[in-house]
């Protein structure tokens, strides 16, 4: 979707890395059925390449990361490499790298990469709400929703809540190209607590729907009323009193370990950092969003889970793991999530190994 954004924005030539996909677009362009801006077919950006080598042939002003963080597989340095190493990084000035990606502390080792040729990283981050799914190599199905919070990533910095002169040129420079494409942009002064927000509902519900293989409606929504228009899940009245007693107040103390790691990382209490009501604000509005016989959401961890696909389970949970060990904060239910994640993980790396 980003390409499309960039490129509508009359903005920007855009050079896109298709790894994957690359002989679907070439040879039909892709597809974009998208409530947003419509039914687009053809599509296709100013260059297209199969590798990021390819594309090393010239400087680039932004470099866009949309990529899953799966560092079991690649990591972003790895990825990147051909742009972070001689010759291109002796011959070009590096750009601003924007990562896409879901998680926390998804910056670090392309920081740290980039620290290593000598050079100042220019790192955006940031949180994505965007409703896709590939549906094919080269078919894009997108709901309504295309909004995004920008920010600089500042390394091991969760308190700076200020943009320099040179950080808000930047920021509002990168806003006005995807504010022209047709996305709906926020600039925060910190980024890393939007993403350790955002972080709650994946960290409670992608993680349920993995474990358990059932979609979130599972959790709230009541058996249909009309035998003529059926639809699953739901919570069957057999056992519905235990998941109300069980099941969601556990979701409701998971994330309660979050705000207690977020006042560890300096996140105050308010609507700026990490309110004390967010959990129930999550639930709540989870709750409302997966009631009704219309919801159709796969969670995308789940989705790769049933595509045999690593899972985001490092990003998601185990950078959450490791920021409470630093600072000594316990977060029992998040580790049992992860450690059982980590199997799930294990099983579809050795399968992909395998083939």
């Amino acid at each position: 979707m980003d390409g499309l954004v960039l490129k509508r924005s009359g903005l920007a030539r855009v050079t896109v890395v298709a790894r994957s996909n690359y002989d679907a677009i070439q040879a039909h362009g892709v597809r974009f059925d998208s409530e947003k801006y419509g039914k687009i077919t053809g599509w296709r950006p100013d260059r297209t390449f199969r590798t990021v080598s390819e594309a090393a042939d010239r400087p680039y002003s932004y470099v866009f990361v949309a990529s899953k963080a799966v560092p079991e597989r690649a990591t972003t340095p790895s990825i990147l490499k051909p742009l972070i190493s001689a010759p291109y990084a002796d011959e070009h000035p590096q750009p601003t790298y924007v990562l896409l990606q879901n998680g926390l502390n998804v910056e670090i080792d392309l920081y740290d990469a980039i620290k290593q040729l000598g050079k100042e990283p220019s790192i955006i981050s940031t949180a994505v709400w965007i409703n896709t799914n590939l549906l094919e190599p080269n078919v894009v199905e997108h709901g309504i929703v295309d909004r995004v919070a920008i920010g600089v990533y500042r390394h091991k910095d969760f308190t700076t809540v200020t943009n320099t002169e040179s950080e808000k040129a930047l920021l509002e420079d990168l806003s006005t190209i995807l504010t022209a494409g047709g996305t709906d942009v926020a600039i925060a002064p910190e980024i890393q607590r939007k993403k350790f927000s955002k972080n709650f509902w994946n960290v409670a519900f992608s993680s349920f729907a993995t474990l358990t293989q059932y979609r979130v409606p599972a959790l709230f929504r009541e058996p249909p009323k009309d035998p003529s228009k059926p639809y699953e899940p739901f919570v069957s009245p057999i056992t519905a009193h235990l998941i109300q007693e069980y099941t969601i107040p556990g979701i409701r103390a998971t994330l309660q370990e979050l705000v207690v790691l977020a006042r560890a990382l300096g996140y105050p209490d308010t609507e700026d950092g990490i309110p004390s009501t967010l959990p129930n604000e999550v639930i709540e509005n989870t709750r409302k969003l997966h009631i009704g016989p219309e919801s159709s959401h796969k969670p995308s961890m789940l989705l790769d889970l049933e595509k045999g696909q690593p899972i985001e389970v490092e990003a998601i949970l185990g950078a959450v793991v490791r920021l409470a060990q630093e600072r000594g904060v316990p977060v029992p239910r998040v580790e049992t999530l992860y450690a059982l994640l980590l199997v799930v993980q294990n099983q579809i790396l050795a399968k992909l190994q395998s083939v």
